[in-house]
This record gives structure tokens, C-alpha cells and sequence, in this order.
């Protein structure tokens, strides 16, 4: 542990008789010019956890805080350990009682003893505790938790700076932080560390005298207390901590000023919501704790790993002892400290109610912490005592227009950019050029939150802060006002990402598109939340009474329908059903063209996850739509998805008339990327027919006017549907050239989607030319990338393809991999494949079933369907 060891024991006599051994050797040894290399020992016992190699928990910390006040040479036991050791002592051993200390934890005093050795030395100076240092650290009657790594910051930080203010929003815990640093500093500073309260004071010009009194100080006659002190710390190598300063910022500038100009050796730590803006002052901003996600499931082991999840339980723990973290209560838990955002003072307040309430229960009803986190201890300072009044102290030191843009900011969900608070926050209250001068404010006074990433920068409120504001919105009568410009931004951000996502101009199909694909999926996905915010809001507003509900309605399908794309690159299918079934099952249904787009839009949702009977009602009323509305293009989207909905259930003979007619529909609108896809998928239906010639003949097409456009991603569509008819007719050198260079060019424009298309088709190749561990090595390539896009039809195809190439060597393995792929068909409501491998022989459940044995093949079918998606992907990784 640094330039320290830590050994674990079976025995209480064991470790004993080590450290006799260790004491006995170094006592002996020669050390020459060296002199003599002392060593301190400390004995504890406690339950730890044991994890990854190393143990972990408080009695690690009790026992650093044990050793770190005994000298060289020394052997310390705390009172858990001697009581161990009381009747077992080696006879050369004998245990001397050293009184009741505080050790650095500034907890209560307990009881240390010392191990003293025959032939030893065994008389030492007092410990260097806190009961023998001069200081005025306040005993602390609950435990200090996690936070190490601040610890060792704030500790770097005092090495280089006279002035280290801590900055925070309330509750995070700064006054905690800044006295245990300055326990574990002690040492360093002969004249002591002092902590001066500047919270009950009103008036700046007391606050030198409530230092003096700290300090032990009297004024001298003739003298102001200022200059008293001054001359008294001159020389004192010192820690001064002034805590609770943001009401009187001004007043603790000025005396903060005088202390770095007169006295070079004592160093400052000052308590603030608020820097000094001092010269010479470096700020520390505390974080909160850690926290845990709440969207994936976690553990118990997992869980008890956060600080934050530890300080909740323990706490709750005090004022319910049957209290522990399980199975049980977990999730629980995991959700009451995200929610809380982590701050130790909310935490605490929450940990409280465990008295009184499941943690369940808490958790439910932190949508109203305000009244719930009340009751905290009667001896704190009156705003620590209820979650609202410790928020209400930051609001109320504001100015005006500081506490209206921070109502007004509590519209936006998990964060934004500059530019969309001065969008939606700005008016004749507030003007847009005064935003950034208020929101720096903001951030100086630990209200918002400043997040900067690569070259992305936001702010963010946390939550409990955010519902405050909310609150606070609402009593202003603007909370409705502020939410519909907020869901105008929202609306109008998801109207430019469409147009940014949407497919290539002619002759710009190259990777600037992809990376401006790129850089709009992540503006997406930061602003997520604040759209499901939106949402939320359309969908509440469009259920509501009055005239301007169906244009709220209108307003939220026009969104659902901009993020379409979005949501499906990203994968969040069965959230975006869930807002376009809210919205479109609200008021009377209507032929309007938003509706009808978001039909589409909802079915081709529906068609991606699987849901094909929900996919087909969404496209037919869609089409019903379009046709009253003489809407052609529109005609070609509902008639393209009733299309591709047949197809992938493997009824190919519906399929068929139906893209016949979206080329149909394409032609009189004129629009060549529609005639393209149209003539892609006619492509499709004549390979599956064997119809080589004609496939070859709509690829054909679709490639010359692909190539027209300059549609790089297309032309590799069309060069690799037409690799595929090739290798049918049996062109395997010409297959093969159009396969390699439909690959290169997805790779080149990074189409992820497409590349695992194409491996797909070179495995075939290769295994069709007897190529096998290429083929395998193609197949695992597609199904990792398939599997990582969420494209869960592809991977059944996947699966199956390396089903058919097990079966040349392992009927077994090739038996469990099909029942995987049959189970996933089953969940997602697939069809069949629509495309067998091409290989010698063709593998059937007959043939398997035959080479196995009906128990068998039944066994390994059964064992593939209870895989899980991962488990089977890993099994047909290893499947070689």
C-alpha cells in the first residue's frame, strides 16, 4: 500500500508473533551508515470484503488511521484486536495500555494499546493523535466514507497553494471533506489546524474575531482583532478552514486577502458554494458520489462496491439496525442514490425514513422529496435539517435574474448546450445576451453544473436541484409557457437532425457524410432525454381539453417521425412504439399527412423489432391514407413496408406484387433513389425465384442510376445483391470481384450495416467453394457486427449460416445452434430463413435429427433454444 504493507492473518498469535519477528529482525540488523530503519506496526480485526485479489471495507481504513499515530518501532493494537489477543499472549509479550484516543477520523475517542517486547524498545512519546495535537476538529459521530481520492487532491492541492477553496452545491459535503483532509494533516502543521464557522454570522465584520476565538486569541488594547491576528499568525505554520462562506463572499475575500499577503506559511481552506475570485486562490470543485445505472441491473456485489450505496445503507443502518442491503432491496437502493444524485446530505436524509418505510417506498415517492426528505438532526444548522431549506439558502442568495433563469432552465432534462438556453430562456425578462453572464453565474455558484467533453460542452442541473427550480417555475405561473418552448427547441432540433440524417445527395455519398451521420447521432443522443421530456409533454398536452390539442398532437407525431432514424440506428426501438402508440391512439383518427408519415414511421418501428402483425395494421392504414391523400411518395413508403413485412415472414408471393407496385408508384413520381430501392428488392424476390437473368437485370438498373447520383453506399447495394446473382448462376471469379469491392466501399464510407452484409455473402462464397475457416471467420465477423447494431434477423440468419458449416464436422453443435436461431425467430416473430447457405449438401432437421438420434438431436436443439442471445453468439464464435 504505497511504501506500506498490509498482511491478513489467520490468528490473532499469528500476526503477533510476525510483527515480534519483524520488530526483533530490524532491531538486529546492521543498518550502517543508515542508522537505524524504524518501523510502525498497527493490529486490528473487522469483517472486510475480499474482491478481485485484495480486501476492502472500514477496518482497511481504521487501521491506517491506527498506525499513522505511532512512532517507529512501535506495535499498536486497537481495542477489538486486544480483545482477541487478552488471553493468548506469548509470554514475551505484554500489553500496555495507552488511554482513549481520537483517531484521524474524527470520531470518538477509543482505547489503543501497545504490544511491548523483551529486548525491545518500549517507551515512545505520546501518540500523534488528535487528543495531543492542537487543533478544534469537531468529533464526528458518524463514520467518514470513501472520498480518498479528494483527500489525496486537496492534499497535492495545499502543497503549491495558500488559498484552496472547495467548491460545491449544498450538501455535497464539503465542510466533511475539508475537516478530514486537514485531520490527516496534522503533522504538518506545528501551530495546528482550526476551523472557523462563518455560517451563523450576519455581518462580514466579524469574522476576524470568530477566527481569534478559534484560535484561542484575546485582543490586545490599542489593537483592532485583525491586526491581533495577523501579527499572531506571521509566523505560524498553520491550517485555517473557513467554512460556510457564500453569504459573506465579500467580506471572506477581503480577509482571505490579508492572511495570503501576511502570513506566507498558513495555508487557507475555505467552504464555499461560491469561489473568493481572489488572487492566489485554486478551487476544488467536490463531486458528488458515484452512482450507479439504474437502466441495467446490478448486483448486491456490484451495488455495495459505491460509496454512495455504502453511506445510504450504513446510515440507514444507525436508526434501523435490521437494516442490510439484499437481493431484495437492491434495486431499491440503486434507484434512491441515482436519484439523489449522489449528495451525502440528501442521501442521509433518505437513509432517515428507513425508520419509518420500506426503502421501496422511498424510492416511489422521491418525486416529492421536498416534503419526504425532511427530519434531519435537530443539532445541524437549520438548513441541513430538511432538503428544501438546504437549497432554499443558495436560491435566496441569488439576484433576480440569476433565480429566473434558473426556473427556467429546469425545463431541460439531462442537460444543454448554450445556445439552447438562450433559445428557450431568453425573452423580454431575460435577454439573450445576458444568458451566458447569468448562467457563468450559475456555475460559480455551484447551482449548474459545467461538463466539458472532447469539444462538446454542456451544463446540467442535478436533479433535486432541478425539481426545486421546477417547483419554483410553477409558482410563477410560466411552467406552461417555458415547457412549449421547450418542445418548440426540441421540435425544431429534431427537424435539422432529419435533414442531417437523412440519405445522400447525389455525387456526397463519402465519409464527410458518414462522420456528419456521426457527429448529429451524438447531438441526438445527448439531447435524449430532454425529447423524451418533450414527448411527455405532447402526449399530456394532446390528451387535454381545448382547440389546441390536436395541433400538440400533430406537434409530437412531427417529432416521433424527425427521430425515426435516430432511434433506429441507436437501437431504441421499443421506447419510440411506446411514444407513437401514445400519440396515435389520441383523438379522432384523420388522414393528415403528419399522421399518416408517422404511421409509416410506427410500422417500420414495429417491422425492425419483430412485431409483424402490429407492422402490417401500421403500413395499411398508412396506405389507406396516402391513396385519399394523392400522396404518391408517401404511397411508396406504406407500400415498400407491407412489402418487407411479407417478405421477412417468408411469404414471398405477397411480396412480390407489392414491390411491383412501389416501382410502379417511384416511376410516376420520378424520384430515382426510390426507383432504386424498388428495384433492388424486385432484384431480391427474382434471386430467391433463381431467376438469375432477371435479377441481373433490375441489379443491373439499379447500379447504372446508383452510379448516376454518385450514391457510394447504394452502388455497394447494388454491386453486392448482383455478386450474389452471379455466384447463383454460378460466375464464382466475377461473384467474388463484385463481393470484395462492394466490402471495400462499405468499409470506406463506414456503412457498419452493410459490411456485415457483405461478409455475410463472402462466407457463403467461401463455403460454397469449400473454403471453411475463411467462411467461419466471415460469418463471426457479420454476426458480431449485426449483433452489436441490435439487427436480431440478421443474426438468426447468422446463426444458422454457421449452423450449416457446424454440420460438416459436429451435428451436435450445429443442432444447439439452430435451436438458438429458432428461439430468437420465435421471440421476434420472424419466418423462416429466406436464404438457405449455399453448400454441397443441404442441412435439414431430417438429416441432423437422422445422424444424431431423435434424443440426441432433440437434447441439442433444446439446449441451443435455452442460450440467450449472448451465450449463443459466444458458442458460435467457438464453433470452428
Amino acid at each position: 500500500v504505497g511504501d506500506a504493507f498490509c498482511a491478513v492473518f489467520s490468528s490473532p498469535v499469528a500476526a503477533v508473533t510476525a510483527a515480534l519477528q519483524a520488530q526483533t529482525a530490524l532491531h538486529k540488523e546492521n543498518w550502517k551508515e543508515l542508522g537505524a530503519l524504524k518501523v510502525r506496526i498497527a493490529l486490528h480485526t473487522g469483517v472486510v470484503e475480499e474482491r478481485d485479489g485484495d480486501y476492502f471495507g472500514p477496518p482497511l481504513n481504521r487501521l491506517a488511521r491506527l498506525v499513522s499515530v505511532g512512532y517507529g518501532g512501535q506495535v499498536l493494537a486497537s481495542e477489538a484486536a486486544q480483545g482477541l489477543l487478552l488471553n493468548c499472549l506469548p509470554a514475551e509479550m505484554t500489553l500496555r495500555d495507552l488511554g482513549r484516543h481520537r483517531l484521524k477520523d474524527l470520531s470518538q475517542p477509543e482505547q489503543i494499546y501497545q504490544l511491548c517486547f523483551d529486548g525491545l524498545p518500549n517507551d515512545f512519546p505520546p501518540l500523534q493523535s488528535l487528543s495531543t495535537l492542537r487543533h478544534n476538529l469537531p468529533v464526528q459521530v458518524t463514520s467518514f466514507i470513501g472520498r480518498q481520492q479528494e483527500i489525496r487532491q486537496i492534499k497535492a492541492h495545499l502543497v503549491t497553494t495558500h488559498l484552496l477553496t472547495l467548491t460545491g452545491p449544498g450538501g455535497v459535503g464539503k465542510t466533511r471533506l475539508a475537516l478530514q483532509s486537514a485531520a490527516e494533516m496534522l503533522e504538518d502543521f506545528p501551530a495546528g489546524v482550526w476551523i472557523a464557522e462563518i455560517a451563523p454570522l450576519t455581518d462580514g465584520e466579524f469574522i476576524p474575531l470568530t477566527v481569534a476565538q478559534a484560535l484561542g486569541i484575546r485582543e490586545e488594547s490599542g489593537k483592532t482583532i485583525l491586526q491581533t491576528l495577523m501579527e499572531w499568525m506571521r509566523d505560524k505554520r498553520l491550517l485555517l478552514i473557513l467554512d460556510n462562506c457564500e453569504h459573506l463572499l465579500v467580506a471572506c475575500a477581503r480577509f482571505a486577502d490579508s492572511i495570503i499577503r501576511s502570513c506566507p506559511d498558513v495555508k487557507l481552506i475555505v467552504a464555499s458554494r461560491e469561489a473568493l475570485q481572489i488572487s492566489g486562490e485554486t478551487l476544488y470543485s467536490v463531486p458528488s458520489f458515484a452512482v450507479p445505472d439504474i437502466t441495467s441491473s446490478v448486483t448486491l456485489e456490484q451495488l455495495s462496491r459505491f460509496d454512495t450505496v455504502r453511506l445510504f445503507v450504513e446510515r440507514a443502518h444507525a436508526v434501523a439496525p435490521a437494516f442490510v442491503l439484499t437481493p431484495g432491496n437492491v434495486s431499491a437502493v440503486a434507484q434512491v442514490c441515482r436519484r439523489l444524485d449522489g449528495i451525502p446530505l440528501a442521501l442521509e436524509l433518505a437513509a432517515a425514513r428507513v425508520r419509518a418505510m420500506p426503502v421501496d417506498q422511498i424510492a416511489t415517492r422521491l418525486d416529492d422529496r421536498f416534503h419526504l426528505l425532511t427530519g434531519g438532526s435537530r443539532t445541524a444548522l437549520p438548513r441541513q435539517q430538511t432538503l428544501r431549506a438546504l437549497i432554499d439558502w443558495s436560491y435566496d442568495l441569488l439576484t433576480e435574474p440569476e433565480k429566473t433563469l434558473l426556473c427556467r432552465l429546469s425545463v431541460f432534462a439531462g442537460g444543454w448546450t448554450l445556445a439552447a438556453a438562450e433559445i428557450v430562456c431568453a425573452d423580454e425578462t431575460v435577454a439573450g445576451w445576458e444568458v451566458l453572464d447569468l448562467l457563468t453565474g450559475l456555475v460559480g455558484k455551484s447551482l449548474v453544473l459545467y461538463e466539458e467533453e472532447e469539444d462538446r460542452v454542456r451544463y446540467r442541473l442535478l436533479e433535486t436541484v432541478r425539481q426545486y427550480a421546477r417547483d419554483r417555475l410553477g409558482d410563477s405561473g410560466k411552467s406552461e409557457d417555458m415547457s412549449a418552448r421547450h418542445r418548440d427547441w426540441c421540435l425544431a432540433l429534431s427537424t435539422e437532425a432529419q435533414v442531417g440524417l437523412a440519405g445522400p445527395e447525389p455525387g456526397i455519398w463519402v465519409q464527410q457524410l458518414e462522420a456528419e451521420h456521426a457527429r448529429w447521432l451524438e447531438i441526438l443522443e445527448a439531447e435524449h432525454d430532454n425529447f423524451r421530456t418533450a414527448l411527455t409533454g405532447y402526449v399530456s398536452a394532446a390528451s387535454g381539453p381545448g382547440d389546441d390539442a390536436e395541433k400538440w398532437r400533430e406537434e409530437g407525431l412531427r417529432l416521433t417521425s424527425n427521430l425515426n432514424r435516430f432511434w433506429e440506428m441507436r437501437g431504441y426501438l421499443s421506447e419510440a412504439q411506446d411514444w407513437l402508440t401514445a400519440l396515435l391512439a389520441q383523438g379522432t383518427p384523420a388522414a393528415t399527412p403528419i399522421r399518416s408519415k408517422a404511421l409509416v414511421t410506427a410500422g417500420s418501428i414495429a417491422w425492425r423489432r419483430g412485431s409483424y402483425a402490429a407492422a402490417r395494421t401500421f403500413y395499411e392504414q398508412a396506405k389507406e391514407y396516402f391513396a385519399a391523400l394523392e400522396d404518391n411518395a408517401g404511397m411508396i413508403g406504406a407500400v415498400n413496408g407491407l412489402a418487407n413485412v411479407a417478405w421477412y415472414q417468408g411469404d414471398h408471393a405477397a411480396a412480390k406484387p407489392l414491390y411491383e407496385e412501389s416501382l410502379r408508384l417511384a416511376r410516376q413520381t420520378g424520384d430515382p433513389a426510390a426507383i432504386t430501392v424498388s428495384l433492388n428488392n424486385l432484384g431480391l424476390v427474382a434471386n430467391h425465384n433463381r431467376d438469375w437473368d432477371r435479377a441481373a437485370q433490375f441489379f443491373d438498373e439499379c447500379l447504372t442510376l446508383r452510379r448516376e447520383r454518385g450514391d457510394r453506399r447504394g452502388i455497394a447495394t447494388a454491386l453486392l445483391n448482383l455478386s450474389s446473382t452471379l455466384i447463383g448462376a454460378g460466375n464464382f471469379p466475377e461473384g467474388q470481384r463484385l463481393n470484395e469491392e462492394s466490402l471495400q466501399i462499405y468499409r470506406e464510407v463506414g456503412d457498419r450495416l452493410g459490411t456485415s452484409y457483405a461478409l455475410q455473402e463472402k462466407g457463403r462464397i467461401a463455403e460454397a467453394q469449400g473454403h471453411l475457416p475463411t467462411a467461419h471467420t466471415c460469418f463471426v465477423e457479420s454476426l458480431l457486427l449485426k449483433q452489436e447494431m441490435g439487427e436480431q434477423w440478421g443474426v438468426c440468419v447468422l446463426l444458422e449460416c454457421l449452423a450449416g458449416l457446424a454440420a460438416r464436422h459436429d451435428w451436435a453443435v450445429s443442432a444447439r445452434l439452430y435451436g438458438a436461431a429458432d428461439a430468437l425467430r420465435e421471440k421476434i416473430g420472424a419466418g423462416s430463413n429466406t436464404s438457405k447457405p449455399t453448400s454441397e449438401e443441404e442441412i435439414s432437421h431430417t438429416s441432423l435429427c437422422a445422424a444424431l438420434g431423435d434424443a440426441a438431436f432433440t437434447d441439442a436443439w433444446n439446449e441451443g433454444r435455452a442460450m440467450t442471445l449472448d451465450q449463443a453468439v459466444t458458442y458460435a464464435k467457438q464453433a470452428a
